[in-house]
């Protein structure tokens, strides 16, 4: 791992294969913003690209988003963090502009709402995040159309939350958590792009499955949380590890 030293925004970005798209991504971080490439496993070359590009370098070796994106909050030492996929569909360039609510001190969570642009995002996959936001706002009431990657917090605040999903459900339960703890939240609308390379996850039907199957443990455990708030925290149990 590259040494980790300074910076008020860490960029995490999990990394499973993305060589084709890491110039372009790793471009686009901001000036005085520092990216945390996460590496999930990659066999293409991924990590020592990252290196090469400057880039702190982060090895997680069990398989998952959430595993990832939590090594990525581990590693960071900057007072705000953001999260961003690796993959060229979004734009790290715009998180000045997700991040500022945060730092301003009047957003707790910021959330970046996906606009997607031509052949972005699988029919299947748009529809079960539909579903997905229409259920967040019926059992949360938070004005929310859209859990995607893009994100930004406070590192400490985002700790606080003690978040165990390592697979897709890593959002999910941030969302959740953050929501139930009073948070602030709010979205902004990206521009969603075709990604670059081989989708692994929502891409696939496949990938969508196994993302819904984790989302709706996480929704099970909430919603038995407002129904009984003396439960105790959301918990949810997911069953096999899935890759970035």
């Amino acid at each position: 791992m590259n040494e980790i030293s300074g910076g008020s925004v860490d960029v995490v970005l999990p990394c499973l294969d993305e060589r084709g798209a890491l110039p372009w991504v790793l471009s686009r971080i901001p000036a005085g913003y520092r990216a945390i490439v996460v590496d999930n496993g990659s066999s293409d070359g991924s990590a020592e690209l990252a290196a090469e590009l400057g880039a702190v370098v982060v090895q997680e070796e069990r398989r998952g988003f959430g595993a990832a994106a939590h090594a990525g909050l581990l590693a960071a030492t900057a007072d705000f963090v953001a999260f961003c996929d690796c993959d060229g569909s979004l734009d790290p360039a715009r998180l000045p502009q997700l991040l500022a609510p945060v730092m301003a001190g009047t957003v707790d969570l910021m959330l970046g709402s996906r606009q997607p642009q031509r052949g972005a995002w699988p029919f299947h996959a748009r529809v079960a995040n539909i579903v997905l936001a229409w259920r967040l706002r019926r059992l949360t009431g938070e004005n929310v159309t859209d859990l995607g990657p893009l994100r930004a917090a406070r590192r400490a605040k985002l700790l606080s939350l003690n978040l165990e999903d390592r697979r897709s459900g890593y959002p999910l339960e941030m969302f959740l958590k953050a929501s139930l703890a009073g948070w602030a939240i709010a979205e902004m609308s990206v521009p969603y792009a075709p990604r670059t390379g081989r989708s692994k996850v929502t891409g696939t039907i496949r990938g969508t499955v196994t993302a819904v199957r984790d989302m709706s443990a996480q929704l099970k455990a909430a919603a038995a949380l407002v129904a009984d708030p003396a439960s105790g925290p959301v918990r949810a149990r997911t069953g096999s590890e899935e890759q970035v």
